[in-house]
């Protein structure tokens, strides 16, 4: 199906294009005559999922694929826990498509409204030092190349692709579906509480290696940390869910609603920002319950907000908070919103965020109504010092030079790229300035 492009917008409202066209293919061979089409007309073509990046990763400006109609589960292999899934398909879906067959994602992050083939290829990740991104569950893919042809990458083809096309930022094709190994259904037990940032610094390593799960917000302009952590059950587990009331308190009306008012007030009456931060300091954390993954590891996010966020080692979490926390101090910044810290495990994939080291995240975030510019910027800087990489996903001002110093195998996926789309159908200016035209 094709129609008349209308304006696009991504989620955190950083992006927008109006495309030439937009095409919606339901097969692998409708995206075929779609990249064709496209190559015939000269035009470049992406993919778009569900506009939840922050960088112009998936602007299309000449044909925008929207992969709606390649979706569901297309596969499943109860005995090895693999699961092929169309390149379109929602993190959210997940939970009714896979309970079936008694399996669940491995690892997922709080948010839950991205296509699979969009968290992956833009480094999507959870918490958990055993647990590396997203794209660390494929197996094996299908992908349309830039000359349209439909190839699979897998164990046993053209594994050699596979450290490449996992984690492909849209430049190598157009995913057609993705072939994930998934876990048993399992129970999460969840402990949230706030505790001193000091004690939860001084304790960072120690924290994120005894836990599967462990993570923690920390709102500036206070002195305490809000922890989550959390413990792997067996599916058949006793689970102890939130009450509706009490989810509906905390994840409605608290962290979406008189924050929202409160992230407006703030625009205009920056000075309101410490107090606020202090009330939710004292009313959120303390809870304590267990249920399946999805219901614990996903929180419902309405208030439109933008952000950034750096990958560096492990160790070096610790000193960078620090480092952020002084630099907010020092310049009298209002920030609403909390810094999420996270980590994971060291993978393989050539460009992840964790290619070759067990890395800590950090994330900053302001509303978005507000200029990000400054503050992310000079956070920014902190992270560099420290060997940062920038989330794919995520606003920053890295270049293809600048990416090459921190990516060991950054010209291996250039030689990828140039195999599979020599003529750079799938371009667009973000990946010209992180990858190079």
């Amino acid at each position: 199906m094709t129609a008349t492009g209308a304006t696009w917008r991504n989620w955190g409202r950083t992006e927008s294009v109006r495309p030439l066209r937009v095409e919606r293919p339901a097969t692998a061979e409708a995206v075929q005559r779609a990249v064709a089409s496209a190559a015939a007309s000269g035009l470049p073509i992406k993919p778009v999922g569900s506009g939840h990046s922050f960088t112009g990763i998936a602007v299309a400006p000449g044909v925008q694929l929207d992969m709606t109609g390649v979706s569901g589960v297309i596969d499943a292999d109860v005995a090895t826990g693999r699961v092929t899934l169309g390149a379109g398909t929602r993190l959210h879906e997940l939970p009714e498509m896979l309970a079936p067959y008694g399996l669940a994602l491995a690892n997922m992050g709080d948010i839950d409204r991205q296509t699979i083939s969009g968290a992956t290829s833009t480094g999507t990740h959870g918490t958990g030092l055993g647990f590396g991104g997203l794209a660390t569950q494929i197996v094996a893919a299908r992908l349309v190349t830039g000359t349209g042809e439909l190839i699979t990458v897998s164990e046993t083809e053209r594994p050699e692709l596979l450290p490449a096309v996992r984690l492909g930022l849209g430049a190598l094709g157009v995913l057609v579906d993705v072939t994930l190994q998934l876990v048993p259904r399992y129970v999460l037990h969840a402990v949230e509480k706030p505790e001193p940032l000091g004690e939860v610094l001084d304790a960072w390593e120690e924290r994120v290696r005894a836990a599967d799960h462990f993570e923690f917000y920390w709102f500036p302009h206070t002195e305490a940390a809000l922890t989550k952590t959390n413990t792997r059950l067996p599916g058949d587990a006793p689970r102890r869910p939130l009450g509706r009331l009490s989810r509906w308190v905390d994840d409605e009306l608290l962290a979406n609603g008189a924050y929202r008012g409160v992230c407006a007030l703030g625009t205009v009456a920056p000075g309101v920002v410490p107090a606020f931060a202090r009330q939710v300091e004292k009313l959120t954390g303390d809870r304590d319950f267990a249920d399946f993954s999805p219901k614990v590891y996903i929180t419902n996010r309405t208030v439109r907000f933008r952000e950034m966020e750096y990958a560096v080692p492990l160790e070096a979490v610790p000193a960078a908070m620090r480092e952020v926390r002084e630099l907010i101090e020092r310049k009298g910044w209002r920030i609403s919103f909390p810094i999420e810290v996270r980590a994971a495990a060291s993978d393989d994939n050539w460009l992840s965020t964790a290619h070759g080291r067990e890395s800590g995240y950090i994330a900053v975030h302001r509303y978005y109504r507000e200029d990000p510019t400054e503050y992310f910027a000079a956070v920014e800087a902190i992270m560099r010092g420290y060997g940062g990489r920038p989330h794919w996903g995520k606003m920053h001002s890295r270049d293809a030079e600048s990416l090459r110093e921190v990516y060991p195998r950054f010209d291996d996926f250039l030689r990828v790229r140039d195999e599979l789309d020599p003529e750079r159908r799938f371009a667009n200016p973000y990946l010209d300035r992180v990858l190079g035209a």
